[in-house]
């Protein structure tokens, strides 16, 4: 048994040998040396660039990530859609019409959005017509021709040719509380009497018998006119006469009043003048006949017929003669001017000085150059204390500012 047993341990033993020797052979075989890219990557590795080589080589697949995101996308946009069919048997052509009942469709409600509206705004262009009828105004403290006549768009000289009877064409007649007549256009308003032609009536005012008769505002019916040239229309009849015009009625002072013949000045009242030889004569020049050198009233205005200027002044303070000269009118005016004188200067001049509170030369006396001649006042038609000044010819009232030297 004892052989047996060692027979045994002998068979065995080499067995054990041999399969350890095996064991090894087999481990030997499998170990590989490690490859080119290893031993780069260990080299550098060993110099300590091992941190350089990752962060290039996460930029590296970052570029190339993204290269292929937009190629990917590229090629997906240039694909042709390819027709879109519920049903592939269907054949082609237009989908069969369908009638929808509109009021079967449920009403769906806006949303609600909070916030702050904003109103609609619809502004509407409406062209203004042009006024055809006859309107009045009551005047107010303060107003003024001009003044009224801006108001309702019309020229200075048509509300004092719509208003004769209350102004008498003097612009120093208004005053608070008169009623006057606006006319719908520029023009005249006045009353046909007849007597001649209604042509050569409408032709005095610069206007044809048609540019009345033919004014809406005037109402003229048409069929019982006749000849326009000679119209059956009612005299007392007034009527507008658009774009007409015609010459101021006369308020101021006549032309032409000199020391030969002063009596041209006895219409305008008690201050007129008897004649006068000799006396002084003017220089052709003139001094502002006030302390003061501007306005406190109106000017110089033709379309107003209001041919002098409002120097402004204090009750009581001194008047002067702007010229040297003889005085051919001193007294009362019954047309509106008050106290009033007036100065020949000899030379084809005069002068005239308004509204005064006081006169201190009288009727053939000479005057010098800068003299005092009387006081400023409110007298006549004066909405306040001011001289009224005018400078004229013969012939014409020429504008003061013309002649006075710079203020």
């Amino acid at each position: 048994m004892m052989n047996t047993m060692q027979n045994n341990f002998d068979e065995e033993t080499p067995v054990s040998t041999t399969s350890d020797t095996k064991t090894a052979g087999v481990s030997s075989s499998h170990i590989r040396q490690p490859g080119l890219v290893a031993r780069w990557m260990n080299s550098l590795l060993q110099m300590g660039l091992g941190e350089s080589l990752l962060r290039v080589g996460t930029n590296l697949f970052a570029i190339v990530a993204i290269v292929g995101v937009i190629a990917l996308a590229q090629a997906y946009y240039r694909q042709t859609p390819k027709p879109f069919s519920a049903n592939g048997n269907q054949d082609a052509g237009p989908a069969p019409a369908v009638d929808v009942n509109v009021n079967s469709i449920p009403a769906v409600s806006a949303p609600v959005i909070s916030g702050i509206a904003r109103a609609a705004q619809i502004h509407t262009n409406v062209p203004s017509r042009p006024r055809q009828e006859m309107v009045t105004y009551t005047v107010l403290d303060g107003d003024t021709v001009f003044g009224i006549a801006e108001k309702f768009g019309l020229e200075p000289q048509t509300i004092l040719w719509g208003n004769y009877n209350v102004l008498l064409d003097d612009p120093h007649s208004l005053r608070p509380g008169q009623v006057l007549n606006i006319l719908p256009v520029n023009g005249v308003y006045w009353e046909w009497l007849g007597g001649i032609p209604f042509g050569e009536w409408a032709e005095f005012y610069g206007v044809t018998a048609a540019d009345i008769i033919d004014f809406p505002g005037n109402k003229i019916d048409k069929n019982t006119v006749g000849d326009y040239q000679n119209a059956n229309i009612k005299t007392g009849t007034w009527l507008v006469i658009p774009g007409g015009a015609r010459e101021f009625v006369n308020w101021s002072a006549p032309l032409g009043v000199t020391r030969e013949n002063p009596a041209s000045a006895r219409v305008l009242g008690a201050g007129a003048c008897d004649p006068v030889s000799g006396g002084a004569v003017g220089y052709g020049t003139y001094v502002y006949p006030t302390n003061k050198h501007f306005l406190s009233g109106f000017d110089y205005n033709e379309k107003t017929n209001h041919r002098g200027i409002d120097l402004a002044g204090s009750e009581g303070e001194g008047v002067y003669a702007a010229d040297a000269g003889v005085v051919v009118y001193s007294g009362w005016n019954d047309y509106g001017y008050g106290n009033m004188i007036m100065i020949d200067h000899g030379n084809g001049f005069q002068s005239l000085y308004a509204h005064l509170s006081a006169i201190y030369r009288g009727c053939g006396q000479s005057v010098g150059q800068g003299e005092g001649i009387g006081a400023i006042g409110s007298t006549g038609r004066s909405s306040g204390a001011h001289l009224h000044f005018e400078l004229m010819t013969l012939t014409w009232k020429v504008n003061p500012w013309d002649y006075l030297p710079p203020p």
